[in-house]
């Protein structure tokens, strides 16, 4: 079932960062491709089979958990900025780009960076469950690890959620608003992560369930809303066309 979930979400995200090419190719709008393509790679790394052949070839000291968890910090921040841009939503792209986001950026990259050096982390493990289990001081460390890197992509969900909040309640065409609450759905999941520690290990599955439904949530709804700007588009050319 999860491993089904991982490939879904793969395929559809590796489906979206193609369909972007031609766009990056003419230049138009290329932080959306940047960011689907750095969001497929994290899929990827995320996936059993792939990671243990990546982190071995770095060297089995699950390197390849480190280069996840920045690749995700790039993907959430391209995707924050470009949908509050697409919305309209400037303090939103003020807490993701000024001098608060970048601060957040700074100190938990920083933080995520100690906990990874101070932890024995020899070994490949998909989660670095293998490396938790050595003794209490890397289990602690893994869990403060964790945190760090949930803690960013959270602190960039709930800075543009009000603004998905306000667009699902504006005179937007239904489309944009069903992206808008696809959008706001993925921006509270994420934070949700935060939770995770206190997850019973029987509902462990949840924490998968949470993190896939949120990128699925942010993929279709980027999907949306470029049907629905292509659809404009359609509209309005026959329109240019008479004035011509």
């Amino acid at each position: 079932m999860i491993e089904i979930l991982q490939w879904t979400t793969l395929i559809v995200a590796g489906a979206a960062t193609l369909s972007r090419i031609p766009n990056l190719v003419r230049r138009k709008n290329r932080s959306i491709f940047y960011a689907l393509a750095l969001l497929t790679l994290a899929i990827l790394l995320s996936i059993r089979g792939p990671y243990l052949a990546i982190d071995t070839l770095l060297g089995g000291i699950n390197i390849a958990n480190l280069l996840l968890r920045f690749i995700i910090f790039g993907a959430i921040l391209f995707l924050a900025l470009r949908i509050a841009a697409g919305f309209g939503d400037s303090r939103g792209i003020q807490l993701v780009r000024g001098r608060a986001g970048m601060l957040a950026l700074g100190v938990i990259s920083a933080a995520l960076l100690v906990c990874f050096a101070l932890m024995d982390a020899s070994g490949s493990s998909v989660g670095l469950a293998d490396v938790a289990a050595k003794d209490q001081r890397n289990a602690l460390l893994v869990e403060y690890y964790g945190a760090a890197g949930r803690a960013y992509p959270a602190y960039v969900c709930l800075a543009i959620l009000p603004g998905m909040l306000r667009a699902v309640r504006s005179p937007l065409p239904v489309l944009l608003r069903i992206s808008a609450a696809l959008l706001a759905m993925g921006s509270v999941a994420i934070p949700l992560s935060l939770l995770f520690p206190v997850v019973p290990p029987a509902l462990g599955f949840l924490r998968f369930v949470v993190n896939y439904t949120s990128i699925l949530c942010f993929v279709i709804g980027l999907a949306l809303i470029w049907v629905a700007s292509g659809r404009a588009g359609r509209k309005h050319r026959p329109l240019s066309a008479e004035r011509r």
